[in-house]
C-alpha cells in the first residue's frame, strides 16, 4: 500500500468516526422482558442499541448488575428474553441540550406504569426514606 493509499484510509476513517459521533443516538426507555415468566427490567439510556449490546455482553459474562435478571438469564437462557424500546426521546435541536432530566422523568413514568419490582420484574424498588 502506498503512502497515498494510507492517507486516504486515514481520512476515510476520520470521516466515518465524525459521522458516527454526529449521528443522533436512539435514546429513551427500554425493557428487557422474560417471555417465560413475564418479568421485566426497565431503564433509560442515551444510546439504547449500545446499552442493549452492553446488557447482552454482561449477561453472557455473568456480570449484569441486575442480579435477579442475571439469575433468570442463567436459568432460562438468552432465547427467553426480548429487548424492546418502550419510548423513544427525540433530541431537541438545541446543541447544548442535555437529555438527562427528560430521560429520568420518562424512566420514572414507565416504572410507575409497569411496576417492575418483586414478582413483576427485575428492578429494585426505590427506598421511601
Amino acid at each position: 500500500m502506498s503512502s497515498n493509499d494510507s492517507s486516504i484510509s486515514r481520512e476515510r476513517r476520520k470521516a466515518m468516526i465524525r459521522q458516527y459521533k454526529e449521528t443522533p443516538k436512539t435514546m429513551g426507555v427500554y425493557a428487557i422482558r422474560n417471555t417465560r415468566n413475564s418479568k421485566v427490567y426497565v431503564a433509560a439510556s442515551r444510546d439504547i442499541p449500545a446499552r442493549f449490546n452492553r446488557h447482552r455482553m454482561d449477561l453472557k459474562r455473568n456480570a449484569d448488575r441486575a442480579s435477579a435478571l442475571q439469575l433468570d438469564w442463567n436459568t432460562s437462557g438468552a432465547d427467553a428474553f426480548e429487548f424492546e424500546i418502550l419510548e423513544q426521546l427525540e433530541p431537541l435541536d438545541d446543541q447544548g441540550y442535555d437529555p438527562s432530566e427528560d430521560l429520568e422523568i420518562l424512566e420514572q413514568l414507565w416504572l410507575e406504569k409497569l411496576e417492575p419490582y418483586g414478582e413483576r420484574g427485575y428492578n429494585v424498588r426505590p427506598s421511601t426514606d
